[in-house]
């Protein structure tokens, strides 16, 4: 570990060795592998760090005397928080190019099967489902966006909060996509009505379990136990659940082959979401120093939160039976939810 300035008390030049102290590069962290990457060159140290290199302490705090970003924002501990790096290594103008191509993607497939007059031939009944159960998912996904836009401010590194921000701006952009979706497709369906989705999000039976357990994450203090919420519990159990195991499976049973396509970006955003929550929650659930202490905290995230999925996934139970075309049953649905949160526990070490 090259020597900073702090623990030589001084940050004049030449008074410690960094890693890249003889270089013009000017890096003062160790890569995790043989060279630095792009993300790490424009991610590591990019948020201040008293503790690293800011010897005069916060140049700016706040008026009940903590720094700009403090440890104590989640209960969990580490003994680097430095240490993250994001198996993603998505970055500010990585980010924008994914979201370009994805909504390229979206837009042509719309535009496309408009043209062809493909929601005319919607199964009539699967045309209800979309206005009524689409329509309220992307309230979910608006609401588990917000929570992370919120947890991104209290991450301790630049790296916890770009994963935690990109993580937002997925989630945003697909209620987005969802919301145009079904406004562009109504266009061409006589009666479409486009309040039925909000009005199931508040009011119908079926979705008061996932209302509860969006609104749970959202009103979590703990900005990490919001990231874990989210990608390691609500994720597998409902959102996989609903997304890929509904809408994905069933949709073209009912004539319907546009909206897998525009809902499959969002399951190749969660497992860009899930690598990078595992590796953080794995780093600090096997940390030198807070690995017990860190464990005990996780499982008790996983106990409240499961509990609020496992009810939420129950809930959405009547959709399956709602289509005329049912090509797949919500226990053989339930069952592989089950099995990949199983393996996420697992990997964690956190299923014992």
């Amino acid at each position: 570990m090259p020597a900073i300035s702090s623990s030589v008390g001084s940050g004049a030049a030449g008074a410690a060795i960094f890693a890249d102290s003889d270089s013009r590069k000017y890096r003062y962290f160790d890569p995790r592998g043989q060279r630095a990457t792009h993300y790490e060159d424009v991610t590591v140290d990019v948020q201040p760090d008293p503790e690293r290199y800011l010897i005069q302490n916060w140049i700016i705090s706040f008026a009940n005397g903590k720094g700009a970003y403090v440890k104590d924002n989640t209960a969990a501990q580490s003994s680097n928080w430095h240490a993250f790096r994001a198996p993603d290594q998505e970055w500010e103008r990585t980010h924008y190019q994914r979201q370009s191509r994805i909504e390229t993607m979206v837009q042509s497939v719309i535009a496309n099967g408009r043209k062809s007059g493909a929601p005319k031939s919607f199964d009539k009944v699967w045309v209800k489902i979309l206005q009524t159960h689409l329509g309220a998912w992307k309230h979910a996904e608006f609401g588990l966006g917000t929570s992370l836009m919120q947890a991104q401010r209290y991450g301790y590194t630049q790296m916890i909060n770009n994963a935690t921000l990109t993580n937002s701006s997925y989630k945003l952009r697909l209620a987005q996509d969802i919301t145009l979706y079904l406004a562009e497709i109504g266009m061409d369906i006589p009666g479409w009505n486009d309040e039925l989705g909000k009005q199931a999000w508040l009011e119908d039976g079926i979705w008061q379990g996932t209302r509860e357990a969006v609104e749970t994450i959202m009103g979590t203090a703990d900005y990490l136990e919001q990231y874990f919420a989210i990608n390691i519990v609500f994720e597998p159990l409902v959102g996989e659940l609903f997304r890929s195991g509904f809408l994905m499976q069933v949709a073209a049973a009912n004539h319907d082959f546009i909206t897998p396509a525009v809902i499959s970006a969002a399951e190749a955003d969660y497992e860009r979401n899930l690598a990078n929550t595992i590796d953080l929650i794995y780093l600090l659930a096997h940390d030198e120093k807070y690995a017990a202490a860190n464990q005990k905290l996780f499982k008790g995230w996983l106990k409240k939160h499961r509990a609020l999925a496992d009810k939420a996934a129950q809930g959405l139970q009547p959709i399956w039976s709602a289509p005329h075309s049912k090509p797949i049953s919500f226990d053989d649905v339930r069952a592989q939810s089950q099995e990949r949160i199983a393996r996420i526990l697992g990997e964690l070490g956190l299923n014992g």
